[in-house]
């Protein structure tokens, strides 16, 4: 009984077993911490990627050719860095009102994501006046954590931009 009583008082290595014991707890708070953090930047990184070739678009002086075009895309996938842009992918398009006001595709370009057919109806949460046009930026990321301690499944995270032309009321394309 006396051995129990002992065992019992004795606060030597009381401690490395509260550490023992926590330790697993905070690793895995830590790792959610940077895992979370770094997928909200990709998140972020994809949203400005959307609006920046959305906004280089909207800026030409009424044409763009689709070399121009993949060089915009070369501009997102430098803003996407340090990220893998393998999984980055984009989408241009411009879209007019058709006789009922409603907007239609008037050209698409993405080598990646794939065109979007002239003539298909879209909604766009502002109006289009006749003879005026919106340019709107698609992209789409995956993301995949590197450490996958905690986020063990991809992330995808989805952005579309509208902006209207700037010098012009229109922008047309070639080779689109």
């Amino acid at each position: 009984m006396a051995i129990w009583r002992r065992f019992g008082r004795d606060r030597k290595g009381a401690a490395a077993v509260e550490f023992a014991l926590l330790a697993p707890v905070m690793i895995t708070i830590y790792f959610g911490l940077v895992e979370t953090s770094e997928a909200v930047l990709a998140s972020r990184k994809a949203d400005h990627v959307a609006s920046a070739i959305g906004d280089l678009v909207a800026q030409s002086s009424g044409s763009v050719s689709s070399s121009d075009l993949d060089d915009i895309y070369a501009i997102g996938n430098t803003i996407m860095g340090p990220f893998t842009t393998s999984t980055l992918q984009m989408r241009i398009s411009s879209l007019t009102p058709n006789a009922t006001g409603t907007p239609v595709v008037t050209w698409s370009y993405s080598p990646t994501m794939g065109k979007l057919a002239t003539g298909t109806t879209k909604t766009v949460p502002l109006t289009i006046s006749s003879g005026d046009s919106v340019i709107m930026s698609e992209v789409t990321y995956t993301y995949n954590s590197p450490l996958k301690y905690v986020l063990k499944n991809a992330l995808t995270f989805n952005s579309v931009f509208y902006m209207r032309p700037r010098q012009t009321s229109q922008i047309s394309c070639t080779g689109c």
